[in-house]
């Protein structure tokens, strides 16, 4: 399958998780565009824009917990997106969708608990 990407959506992902590993605000938040969204159904929360992400995230960062947080498990190409199964700041199986711009920015992401995604 080939995209229309001019850069690599899996890196971005691969950045992205390290960033969220070692614990790195800033460099998770420069993955974002401006105009970013997230929707987590782990928590029932919409985000619009990096302050928002921002807040959403600092606490997570702080809080990991054991060495599988933030561990990739799986990750498919989808189109214009990447499906992500990782472990999240708890060690707990998530399943995210992360959606990129033409420039290589994070513009929109989706996760829930990776159990949802399956029933």
């Amino acid at each position: 399958m080939s995209n229309s990407f001019t850069f690599d959506p899996v890196a971005v992902v691969v950045d992205w998780l390290d960033a969220c590993r070692l614990g790195k605000l800033d460099a998770l938040l420069d993955l974002y565009d401006e105009q970013a969204t997230q929707d987590c159904h782990c928590e029932n929360v919409t985000l619009a824009g990096r302050k928002a992400i921002a807040s959403y995230w600092a606490p997570k960062l702080q809080d990991r917990r054991g060495p599988m947080a933030f561990t990739l498990d799986e990750l498919a190409l989808m189109g214009n997106s990447v499906q992500v199964d990782y472990r999240g700041y708890q060690g707990n199986p998530i399943r995210i969708f992360v959606h990129c711009t033409e420039a290589g920015k994070i513009l929109h992401t989706s996760c829930r608990p990776q159990a949802s995604w399956e029933n």
